[in-house]
């Protein structure tokens, strides 16, 4: 199979019950909600054969059927996003070759062009997933928000963390620092793979997911882009992203 022209599949999941700000999908934004921009910005790109939003929640989904964004039910009890991704994507019986994008849904200034620069990565047949990652300011290092990403020399991650890596010891570093952009593209395969493991020790600690598949000897590739999404993780993070937002109405 040519990895080159593979179809690919985006899911983007949304739930409520957001633990730093409920609602997070829903939130307003030039009178549209959240999940309607990243789903937008989602479509210009051309490589996508499809955007789906995925969600647990009524509100969520009647509020993107009223949009006509495309939108699957799913269960409740997923441990993290990518969970959710798979059962949508299997729900929406993508093929196996297939490639699945998980698009966190409060990135409402998505780059479409990251996306078809993840995509490119799996020209490489070593690629099982790849995401993304930009240059951090030194002052930067100790925002918890912000995960830093650590490579080996081909580009594939050593370690992600909320921590600052790699540390400094003499008060200069020659090694980039890098922040991680939580967008991530799997093979359908890899993707079933990650949801068939449990959730690992370094996930649980860290809170975040991808150190799931590294603590499994599933290597990510992570691919370098100048331009850096502003994200919503908190309320005060709304008026920062409002002027890069695109007025819909």
């Amino acid at each position: 199979m040519d990895r080159e022209r593979s179809e690919a599949h985006a899911v983007i999941p949304a739930r409520y019950a957001s633990s730093r700000l409920p609602g997070k999908a829903l939130l307003l934004l030039k009178g549209r909600p959240m999940f309607y921009h990243v789903w937008r910005r989602a479509k210009l790109c051309p490589d996508l054969s499809s955007v789906t939003l995925a969600t647990d929640d009524a509100r969520i989904r009647d509020a993107a059927l009223a949009l006509q964004v495309p939108v699957i039910m799913t269960r409740t009890e997923h441990q993290s996003g990518t969970d959710r991704v798979y059962e949508a994507a299997r729900l929406l019986k993508i093929p196996p070759g297939a490639i699945v994008l998980n698009i966190q849904g409060d990135e409402p200034t998505l780059d479409p062009a990251l996306i078809s620069k993840l995509l490119r990565a799996f020209a490489d047949p070593a690629v099982r997933v790849a995401t993304a990652a930009h240059s951090l300011r030194a002052e930067d290092l100790e925002n918890r928000d912000q995960v830093k990403v650590v490579l080996d020399a081909k580009g594939d991650a050593l370690y992600f963390s909320r921590a600052g890596i790699p540390f400094p010891r003499d008060g200069e570093s020659p090694a980039s620092f890098l922040g991680h952009t939580g967008i991530y593209a799997f093979t359908m395969r890899t993707l079933k793979k990650f949801v068939s493991l449990p959730p690992s020790l370094l996930e649980r600690t860290e809170k975040l997911e991808q150190l799931r598949l590294l603590e499994n000897s599933v290597k990510i590739r992570v691919v370098l882009t100048d331009k850096v999404p502003p994200g919503v993780d908190r309320k005060a993070d709304v008026d920062a992203v409002l002027p890069f937002v695109d007025d819909y109405r």
